[in-house]
């Protein structure tokens, strides 16, 4: 149970409080550039852990009941707590707080919707699609805090908003995808 891929799924959870403290600041009306900064490189930290549990758990063959629960709920606990506070910072606003509420609804709808077709033992496999929405999700994440680290680029947030409204579009798409097939069980 206590498997290097599950430790470092686990690493992403407890590491959340951190990142979020990191920002926590800017929130408070501060401009804290080095927040940012230490914020921007533990959110890719965490994003190498994401990708070689999951490697590490399919190459070493040991793939866990334990980290397929716990992967995606690492994920939404991430992709959630940072949509919140970049929404708390004011670096997501105005329109753009649609496409971080999309992705977030979508990712509520869609943990419902895999939790009740479990119930009725039907897996809804990732799609190829999904993965391209995850790819821009992390991407506009962590534009969007490399942008508070570098407020003299604004490129940088320009890159982050693009991909966020993006992956909101692949959202919508994989969401509805996602729904399709659940209907099909639903009476």
């Amino acid at each position: 149970m206590l498997t290097l891929p599950n430790l470092l799924t686990l690493s992403r959870i407890v590491t959340v409080p951190l990142l979020v403290a990191l920002l926590w600041p800017a929130e408070q009306g501060a401009r804290w550039t080095t927040g940012y900064a230490l914020a921007f490189a533990l959110y890719c930290l965490m994003g190498v852990t994401d990708y070689f549990d999951g490697y590490l758990a399919r190459a070493q063959g040991t793939v866990s009941k334990l980290g397929v629960f716990l992967d995606p709920i690492a994920d939404k606990i991430m992709v959630g707590a940072v949509i919140l506070m970049l929404a708390a910072t004011r670096d997501i606003a105005g329109i753009h707080i649609a496409a971080a509420m999309i992705i977030l609804l979508r990712e509520i709808a869609v943990s419902g919707l895999r939790e009740f077709l479990a119930g009725l033992q039907v897996s809804v496999p990732v799609s190829r699609l999904a993965k391209w929405k995850t790819t821009f999700q992390i991407i506009a994440l962590g534009a969007l805090i490399l942008a508070g680290a570098v407020p003299h680029i604004p490129f940088v947030q320009t890159v982050g908003i693009f991909t966020l409204w993006a992956a909101a579009m692949l959202t919508l798409v994989t969401g509805w995808d996602y729904l399709r097939v659940g209907i099909k069980h639903m009476d």
